[in-house]
C-alpha cells in the first residue's frame, strides 16, 4: 500500500465568515487534526495584560500565535500526517510559509477561502460573539465597526495572487447555506485534488 502525501487544508477568510465552524466539520469528517490560530492566541491574554495595552504587544503576540501554530503544523507533517490550519490566510507571507512547509515535507497544499455574500448575516455572526463567546476570543472582532477597522489596517494585503495552489471558494452566508453541503462541496473539490491521506 503506498502512502499518499500528507494534506495540508488551510482556510482563509476575514473573521465571522464561517472558517472555524467548517474546518471543525471538516477535521472530525476528514479524521485530520486541527490547529487554529485562535487557541494559540486566546492563551495569551495574561501576556498581552502583563505587556499592557500597546499595538505592538498585540502584534507581537498574533505574530507568535503564527509561529507557535506553523511549528505545530511542521511537527504533524514531519510524522507525516496531513493538517486543517484554521487562521485567516490574510497575507502571501502566511501563504509562502505554507508553501515552503508543503514542499519541506512533499505535503500537498489546498486553500479552502470563506468569503461572505450576505453582509446581514455576516454582521449577525460578529455581534454573537460579544455575547456568547464565554471569555475565549478576546481579540477576535466581534462588531462591524471593529470588522472595518480591520479590513482597513489591512490596507488590501488580504487579496494577493495565490498561484497554482488549489482553492475552493465558499459562502456559508448564502441563504439556506448548511455546514453538510458546503462540507461536502469542499471534500468534493478536496477528492478531486488527490483526496486526504
Amino acid at each position: 500500500m503506498s502512502q499518499k502525501d500528507p494534506l495540508i487544508i488551510a482556510m482563509k477568510g476575514h473573521p465571522g465568515t464561517g472558517k472555524s465552524t467548517l474546518a471543525s466539520y471538516l477535521a472530525s469528517s476528514l479524521s485530520l487534526p486541527l490547529i487554529d490560530k485562535d487557541d494559540i492566541r486566546d492563551s495569551t491574554l495574561p501576556v498581552q495584560e502583563a505587556l499592557g495595552l500597546a499595538s505592538s504587544a498585540s502584534r507581537l503576540l498574533n505574530d507568535l500565535s503564527y509561529d507557535a501554530m506553523w511549528r505545530i503544523a511542521s511537527t504533524q507533517l514531519h510524522h507525516g500526517l496531513g493538517a486543517i490550519i484554521d487562521s485567516p490566510l490574510s497575507r502571501k507571507t502566511h501563504l509562502n510559509r505554507l508553501e515552503s512547509m508543503a514542499t519541506a515535507y512533499h505535503a500537498r497544499l489546498i486553500i479552502v477561502e470563506c468569503r461572505p455574500s450576505n453582509e446581514a448575516v455576516w454582521r449577525m455572526r460578529l455581534q454573537g460573539r460579544a455575547t456568547g463567546d464565554n471569555g475565549g476570543g478576546w481579540h477576535k472582532p466581534s462588531t462591524w465597526a471593529d470588522i472595518e477597522r480591520l479590513l482597513e489596517g489591512y490596507g488590501g494585503c488580504t487579496e494577493y495572487e495565490i498561484g497554482d495552489v488549489p482553492r475552493i471558494v465558499v459562502d456559508t452566508t448564502e441563504p439556506g447555506a448548511r455546514i453538510e453541503d458546503t462540507a461536502s462541496a469542499v471534500m468534493e473539490f478536496i477528492a478531486s485534488h488527490g483526496g486526504c491521506s
